[in-house]
């Protein structure tokens, strides 16, 4: 994919505004070609330079920006010179995914062998255990705690994991 299409694509939009927030947003969105210091970044957008650093950071860290450091013979400043790199955005993507999935699945497998129960009035949910201990009232209130039937929320994670399963290629 192409630089330019990467910054199209909305699911990268919303990676990169996920990552850096609406204020480092003008930072992540429009990356200059070649080095850049900070400074030139915030003067060019328009942005506070500690927005302006603290984008870059994030970037920096999840592997989308590079930087190299320049000290001043005279003066013995630094000036650190950033290069955006967004060939790794994919690949960021693809284990965001992964996460999501064992998270999902370790989540549907909770689901899947717990009984649940739930006060109607407080809309607290409650495990078997608890609710037993609890003499299957609310702790909160005292309503009855009745039974809960989970089986759509089960077929919803069921549904996203096998979406997630195909998108990523993984066989069950």
């Amino acid at each position: 994919m192409a630089f330019e299409e990467l910054l199209e694509d909305p699911v990268i939009q919303k990676y990169l505004h996920e990552l850096v927030g609406p204020t480092g947003m003008p930072v992540a969105a429009a990356p200059p070609d070649g080095e850049v210091t900070d400074e030139e970044l915030a003067e060019d957008l328009g942005l506070e330079l500690n927005d302006v650093r603290r984008a870059l950071f994030i970037l920096y860290e999840n592997d989308l920006a590079t930087y190299r450091r320049l000290r001043d013979e005279d003066s013995g400043w630094l000036t650190y010179l950033w290069t955006f790199e967004y060939d790794a955005i994919p690949e960021n993507l693809a284990d965001e995914m992964d996460r999501l999935l064992g998270a999902l699945e370790e989540r549907r497998e909770y689901e899947q062998d717990n009984e649940f129960f739930l006060c109607e009035v407080d809309s607290i949910r409650f495990e078997f255990g608890e609710a037993m201990d609890f003499g299957f009232q609310c702790p909160e209130c005292g309503s009855p705690l009745d039974a809960m039937d989970n089986s759509r929320l089960v077929e919803a994670m069921d549904d996203r994991i096998g979406a997630l399963r195909d998108e990523l290629n993984v066989d069950i």
